[in-house]
Protein backbone atom coordinates (compact mmCIF):
# COMPACT_ATOMS: atom_id res chain seq x y z
CA UNK A 1 0.00 0.00 0.00
CA UNK A 2 2.79 2.26 1.04
CA UNK A 3 4.48 1.58 -2.26
CA UNK A 4 1.59 2.76 -4.48
CA UNK A 5 0.75 5.71 -2.63
CA UNK A 6 4.60 6.72 -2.63
CA UNK A 7 4.20 6.09 -6.95
CA UNK A 8 1.23 7.91 -6.69
CA UNK A 9 3.01 11.21 -5.38
CA UNK A 10 6.11 11.19 -7.32
CA UNK A 11 3.54 10.86 -10.79
CA UNK A 12 1.83 13.92 -9.08
CA UNK A 13 5.28 15.91 -9.55
CA UNK A 14 5.69 14.69 -13.36
CA UNK A 15 3.77 18.10 -14.99
CA UNK A 16 4.54 20.38 -12.78
CA UNK A 17 6.67 22.72 -13.42
CA UNK A 18 7.87 23.88 -9.61
CA UNK A 19 10.62 21.32 -9.18
CA UNK A 20 12.01 22.78 -12.08
CA UNK A 21 11.57 26.43 -10.88
CA UNK A 22 13.50 25.38 -7.51
CA UNK A 23 16.25 24.17 -9.35
CA UNK A 24 16.43 27.32 -10.97
CA UNK A 25 15.90 29.02 -8.29
CA UNK A 26 18.96 27.42 -6.31
CA UNK A 27 21.15 27.07 -9.27
CA UNK A 28 21.61 30.65 -9.58
CA UNK A 29 23.34 30.57 -5.99
CA UNK A 30 26.92 29.35 -7.57
CA UNK A 31 26.47 31.41 -10.28
CA UNK A 32 26.05 34.96 -8.26
CA UNK A 33 29.13 33.48 -5.86
CA UNK A 34 30.94 33.10 -9.08
CA UNK A 35 30.55 36.38 -10.31
CA UNK A 36 31.14 37.48 -6.81
CA UNK A 37 34.32 35.67 -7.14
CA UNK A 38 35.29 37.19 -10.31
CA UNK A 39 34.73 40.70 -8.87
CA UNK A 40 37.11 40.08 -6.32
CA UNK A 41 40.10 38.90 -8.92
CA UNK A 42 39.75 41.54 -11.35
CA UNK A 43 38.30 44.85 -9.38
CA UNK A 44 39.35 47.05 -12.31
CA UNK A 45 37.44 44.94 -14.92
CA UNK A 46 34.24 44.62 -12.61
CA UNK A 47 34.43 48.54 -12.40
CA UNK A 48 34.44 48.97 -15.94
CA UNK A 49 31.28 46.87 -16.25
CA UNK A 50 29.81 49.19 -13.74
CA UNK A 51 30.40 46.36 -11.17
CA UNK A 52 32.08 48.39 -8.44
CA UNK A 53 34.91 45.76 -6.84
CA UNK A 54 35.57 47.89 -3.29
CA UNK A 55 31.79 46.78 -1.88
CA UNK A 56 32.65 43.51 -2.82
CA UNK A 57 35.54 43.60 -0.89
CA UNK A 58 34.15 44.55 2.47
CA UNK A 59 32.40 40.91 2.57
CA UNK A 60 36.06 39.50 3.94
CA UNK A 61 35.85 36.96 1.23
CA UNK A 62 38.62 35.83 -0.52
CA UNK A 63 39.00 34.76 -4.16
CA UNK A 64 40.14 31.51 -3.27
CA UNK A 65 38.52 28.04 -3.95
CA UNK A 66 38.63 27.07 -0.39
CA UNK A 67 37.28 30.69 0.43
CA UNK A 68 34.19 29.40 -2.67
CA UNK A 69 33.89 26.06 -1.76
CA UNK A 70 33.36 26.69 2.18
CA UNK A 71 30.70 29.37 1.02
CA UNK A 72 29.08 26.43 -0.30
CA UNK A 73 27.78 25.45 2.78
CA UNK A 74 25.87 29.00 3.67
CA UNK A 75 24.43 28.13 0.12
CA UNK A 76 22.85 25.26 1.41
CA UNK A 77 21.95 26.02 4.72
CA UNK A 78 20.04 28.36 4.01
CA UNK A 79 18.29 27.32 0.88
CA UNK A 80 17.52 24.50 3.52
CA UNK A 81 15.81 26.90 5.45
CA UNK A 82 13.83 28.48 2.83
CA UNK A 83 13.97 26.50 -0.14
CA UNK A 84 13.08 23.24 1.51
CA UNK A 85 9.93 24.78 3.32
CA UNK A 86 8.23 25.82 0.43
CA UNK A 87 8.59 22.65 -1.34
CA UNK A 88 7.12 20.64 1.61
CA UNK A 89 4.21 23.58 1.90
CA UNK A 90 4.14 22.92 -1.69
CA UNK A 91 3.95 19.08 -1.47
CA UNK A 92 1.63 18.95 1.25
CA UNK A 93 -0.88 22.51 0.42
CA UNK A 94 -1.26 21.83 -3.06
CA UNK A 95 -3.94 19.19 -1.61
CA UNK A 96 -6.24 22.24 -0.42
CA UNK A 97 -4.86 24.55 -2.89
CA UNK A 98 -6.15 22.01 -5.48
CA UNK A 99 -9.37 20.51 -3.45
CA UNK A 100 -7.74 17.27 -3.92
CA UNK A 101 -7.37 17.08 0.09
CA UNK A 102 -10.85 15.76 0.02
CA UNK A 103 -10.60 13.04 -2.09
CA UNK A 104 -6.87 12.17 -0.79
CA UNK A 105 -8.38 11.79 2.99
CA UNK A 106 -11.38 9.53 1.77
CA UNK A 107 -9.35 6.92 0.22
CA UNK A 108 -9.60 3.23 2.74
CA UNK A 109 -5.31 3.90 3.04
CA UNK A 110 -4.08 4.74 6.63
CA UNK A 111 -3.08 8.42 6.35
CA UNK A 112 -0.07 7.98 8.01
CA UNK A 113 1.09 6.66 4.45
CA UNK A 114 0.22 9.99 2.78
CA UNK A 115 2.76 11.93 5.44
CA UNK A 116 5.97 9.75 5.07
CA UNK A 117 5.53 9.30 1.34
CA UNK A 118 4.83 13.20 1.38
CA UNK A 119 8.04 13.17 3.05
CA UNK A 120 10.07 10.79 1.05
CA UNK A 121 8.77 12.97 -1.93
CA UNK A 122 10.28 16.10 -0.25
CA UNK A 123 13.47 14.58 0.73
CA UNK A 124 13.82 12.99 -2.78
CA UNK A 125 12.97 16.41 -4.45
CA UNK A 126 15.67 18.25 -1.92
CA UNK A 127 18.29 15.73 -2.61
CA UNK A 128 17.90 15.96 -6.56
CA UNK A 129 18.60 20.02 -5.87
CA UNK A 130 21.82 19.93 -3.68
CA UNK A 131 22.99 17.32 -6.50
CA UNK A 132 23.20 18.78 -8.98
CA UNK A 133 23.52 22.35 -8.24
CA UNK A 134 26.95 20.70 -6.14
CA UNK A 135 27.93 19.50 -9.59
CA UNK A 136 27.23 22.50 -10.96
CA UNK A 137 29.03 24.55 -8.41
CA UNK A 138 32.04 22.41 -8.21
CA UNK A 139 32.49 22.79 -12.12
CA UNK A 140 32.02 26.43 -12.30
CA UNK A 141 35.00 26.64 -9.11
CA UNK A 142 37.12 24.37 -11.89
CA UNK A 143 36.67 26.70 -14.27
CA UNK A 144 36.90 29.79 -12.23
CA UNK A 145 40.77 28.36 -11.86
CA UNK A 146 41.03 29.95 -7.88
CA UNK A 147 43.84 29.53 -6.19
CA UNK A 148 43.90 26.63 -3.46
CA UNK A 149 40.74 24.28 -5.49
CA UNK A 150 41.46 21.09 -4.80
CA UNK A 151 40.16 17.50 -4.82
CA UNK A 152 40.44 17.25 -0.68
CA UNK A 153 38.84 20.86 0.01
CA UNK A 154 36.22 19.87 -2.69
CA UNK A 155 35.04 16.85 -1.22
CA UNK A 156 35.35 18.60 2.24
CA UNK A 157 33.01 21.06 0.81
CA UNK A 158 30.82 18.63 -0.15
CA UNK A 159 30.30 17.01 2.85
CA UNK A 160 29.83 19.96 4.68
CA UNK A 161 26.87 20.91 2.05
CA UNK A 162 25.52 17.49 2.56
CA UNK A 163 25.57 17.87 6.04
CA UNK A 164 23.76 20.97 6.40
CA UNK A 165 21.21 20.60 3.18
CA UNK A 166 20.60 16.47 5.53
CA UNK A 167 20.45 18.72 9.15
CA UNK A 168 17.85 21.58 7.49
CA UNK A 169 15.51 18.71 6.17
CA UNK A 170 14.85 17.16 10.00
CA UNK A 171 12.88 20.46 10.55
CA UNK A 172 10.90 19.92 7.59
CA UNK A 173 8.00 17.29 9.38
CA UNK A 174 7.02 20.77 11.36
CA UNK A 175 6.47 22.81 8.23
CA UNK A 176 4.53 20.20 6.83
CA UNK A 177 2.35 19.95 9.88
CA UNK A 178 1.80 24.12 9.86
CA UNK A 179 1.04 23.36 6.26
CA UNK A 180 -1.93 21.08 6.64
CA UNK A 181 -2.89 22.94 9.94
CA UNK A 182 -3.38 26.19 8.03
CA UNK A 183 -4.22 24.01 4.94
CA UNK A 184 -2.71 26.50 2.50
CA UNK A 185 0.72 27.90 1.48
CA UNK A 186 0.99 31.05 3.16
CA UNK A 187 1.07 29.76 6.80
CA UNK A 188 4.22 27.46 6.36
CA UNK A 189 6.10 29.68 4.46
CA UNK A 190 5.59 32.48 6.74
CA UNK A 191 6.37 30.28 9.37
CA UNK A 192 9.45 29.35 8.10
CA UNK A 193 10.54 33.00 7.47
CA UNK A 194 9.85 33.51 10.62
CA UNK A 195 11.25 30.62 12.53
CA UNK A 196 14.98 31.76 10.27
CA UNK A 197 14.64 35.02 11.73
CA UNK A 198 14.44 34.32 15.49
CA UNK A 199 16.88 31.61 14.65
CA UNK A 200 19.41 33.94 13.64
CA UNK A 201 18.21 36.16 16.74
CA UNK A 202 19.00 34.27 19.49
CA UNK A 203 22.03 32.27 17.12
CA UNK A 204 24.19 34.84 19.12
CA UNK A 205 22.98 33.71 22.27
CA UNK A 206 24.07 30.84 24.63
CA UNK A 207 20.42 29.26 23.54
CA UNK A 208 21.54 28.71 20.42
CA UNK A 209 22.95 25.44 20.49
CA UNK A 210 19.37 23.88 21.58
CA UNK A 211 16.75 26.31 19.40
CA UNK A 212 16.33 23.94 16.11
CA UNK A 213 16.13 27.42 14.07
CA UNK A 214 19.26 28.41 15.26
CA UNK A 215 21.57 25.26 14.86
CA UNK A 216 21.80 25.46 10.92
CA UNK A 217 22.84 29.14 11.13
CA UNK A 218 25.59 28.26 13.85
CA UNK A 219 27.02 25.17 11.67
CA UNK A 220 27.38 27.23 8.92
CA UNK A 221 28.61 30.63 9.92
CA UNK A 222 25.50 33.00 9.38
CA UNK A 223 26.08 34.22 12.87
CA UNK A 224 29.92 34.15 13.09
CA UNK A 225 32.64 31.67 12.35
CA UNK A 226 31.61 27.96 11.73
CA UNK A 227 30.73 25.70 14.83
CA UNK A 228 31.30 21.94 15.40
CA UNK A 229 27.73 21.32 16.90
CA UNK A 230 27.15 19.66 20.49
CA UNK A 231 25.61 15.97 20.65
CA UNK A 232 22.45 17.63 22.51
CA UNK A 233 21.73 19.50 18.93
CA UNK A 234 20.94 16.47 16.98
CA UNK A 235 19.03 15.06 19.37
CA UNK A 236 16.76 18.53 19.58
CA UNK A 237 16.99 18.25 15.79
CA UNK A 238 15.58 14.35 16.06
CA UNK A 239 13.21 15.05 18.64
CA UNK A 240 11.75 18.05 15.87
CA UNK A 241 11.48 15.52 13.55
CA UNK A 242 10.07 12.73 15.30
CA UNK A 243 7.64 15.22 17.25
CA UNK A 244 7.00 16.82 13.30
CA UNK A 245 5.71 13.45 11.82
CA UNK A 246 3.67 12.56 14.27
CA UNK A 247 1.90 15.64 14.61
CA UNK A 248 1.64 15.90 11.21
CA UNK A 249 -0.14 12.13 11.04
CA UNK A 250 -2.85 13.12 14.27
CA UNK A 251 -3.62 16.14 12.38
CA UNK A 252 -4.79 14.31 8.87
CA UNK A 253 -6.07 11.39 11.35
CA UNK A 254 -8.15 13.51 14.00
CA UNK A 255 -8.95 16.60 12.38
CA UNK A 256 -11.83 17.63 10.32
CA UNK A 257 -11.37 18.05 6.47
CA UNK A 258 -13.86 21.21 5.87
CA UNK A 259 -13.06 21.66 2.06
Amino acid sequence: MFGQVLITEFLKLRRSKVPWGTLGGLSLAPLGLALFMWILREPGRAAQLGLVGAKANLSGLEATGPAYLSTLTIVFGVGGMLLLPFIVAYIFGREYVEATAKNMLALPIDRRWFVIAKLVVAAAWWLVLVVVVLAESLVIGMLLGLPGFSAGVALGAVGGSMRAAAISYLLAPVVAWVTVAGRGYMGPIAFALAGMAVGNLLGKTGWAEWFPWSIVPLMIGMVGQPQTLPTGSYVVLAAMFVVGVVATIAQLRFADNAQ
